[in-house]
């Protein structure tokens, strides 16, 4: 479904001093520079995978996505999606793909949103009969259908992203590009667009490469995620593996039956809680130091685990990124 070698984007950036003179100088004599936003970028994608795509801010994931998508020509590379090379535009790539942005609006601001999905029904040119059963298959998953006849101006951040979610998929696409699906909206409406995008993939077979700063969202759809730092990939691979790789610790919680005393002689202390304890301890010693804990101390309850997604992705984001050819090898989790 997507197949990509060698890809890069270089923006040239002009800049100058602050200041007048600075201004008129740059009238004749403009000063620029390179900014490599993606930056020899390699990954391949199956039909039916749903697919994490991490990044800090600025690591090229937007960039990426919208090459993928046809909005950019990259500065180099090969891509193909859906067996077409995206920037060409063509109908048959245009009418099989959609892309989602959380910060942008496709919905018409003043009119109700049903005349938007009638705007889309005619620009993909979907038959009446497969529009209505779309539309009734959409209006119940998402809960739209006291929706449907507000302007959107009138509706609420999480109304207005279910109903941006709806209009992306009116015409059935078989590859979602979702950059930051959940941006902004609350927990009940980030579980709910988790839940459609899920059910949609399963029920069509559809790809999806989904980016998101909320690690739930990763967690809930995604078996695999590719991470990409400085616009170089850095990993590839399942989630598991990328926590086995980058973090060496396992987090023990024990609740005690009695006064909390210095636990520092077991591992790091990552927080006290009345009578809950919660330790990092190096991956080799857990089972020593949880025999230890329960020897030593009266324990009421004790569990082991991998440390939360999100503190393990920014101490990834935290390193250095390896050269190319060294983080390649983190394909190998796959």
């Amino acid at each position: 479904m997507v197949s990509v070698r060698g890809l890069r984007k270089i923006y040239v950036v002009p800049e100058r001093e602050a200041g007048l003179g600075a201004s008129l100088r740059s009238l004749v004599r403009r000063r620029s520079k390179e900014v490599v936003a993606v930056d020899g970028f390699d990954v391949e994608i199956g039909r039916g995978e749903v697919v994490g795509f991490l990044g800090p801010n600025g690591a090229g994931k937007t960039t990426t996505l919208k090459m993928l998508s046809g909005l950019l020509y990259p500065t180099a590379g090969e891509v193909t999606v859906l067996g077409h090379t995206p920037w060409r535009r063509e109908k048959a790539f245009l009418r099989r793909m959609t892309l989602v942005m959380g910060q942008r609006n496709q919905l018409v601001w003043d009119i109700p949103v049903v005349d938007s999905f009638e705007l889309n029904r005619a620009i993909y040119r979907i038959p009446d009969g497969e529009y209505r059963d779309t539309l009734a298959e959409l209006t119940d998953l998402l809960d739209l259908e006291g929706l449907l006849r507000k302007p959107v101006r009138n509706l609420s951040l999480g109304e207005r992203m279910k109903c941006e979610v709806a209009a992306a998929l009116l015409h059935r696409p078989a590859m979602l590009f979702l950059d930051e699906p959940t941006l902004g909206l609350d927990v009940t409406a980030q579980r709910r667009i988790r839940g459609f995008i899920a059910t949609y993939a399963e029920r069509y077979g559809a790809t999806v490469l989904l980016t998101s700063h909320y690690m739930a969202d990763v967690e809930a759809l995604c078996k695999r995620v590719v991470v990409i730092h400085h616009g170089r990939l850095l990993f590839d691979g399942s989630l598991a593996a990328l926590i086995t790789r980058f973090s060496p610790y396992k987090t023990v919680v024990i609740d005690l039956d009695g006064p909390v005393g210095d636990l520092g002689r077991y591992g790091e202390v990552v927080s006290v809680e009345e009578q809950r304890v919660t330790l990092r301890v190096p991956k080799g010693e857990a089972a020593a130091v949880t025999g230890r804990l329960l020897a030593d101390l009266p324990v009421a309850d004790l569990s082991i685990g991998d440390p939360p997604v999100d503190e393990v992705i920014d101490r990834v984001f935290s390193e250095e990124p390896e050269p190319a050819s060294t983080a390649a090898t983190g394909t190998a989790a796959r």
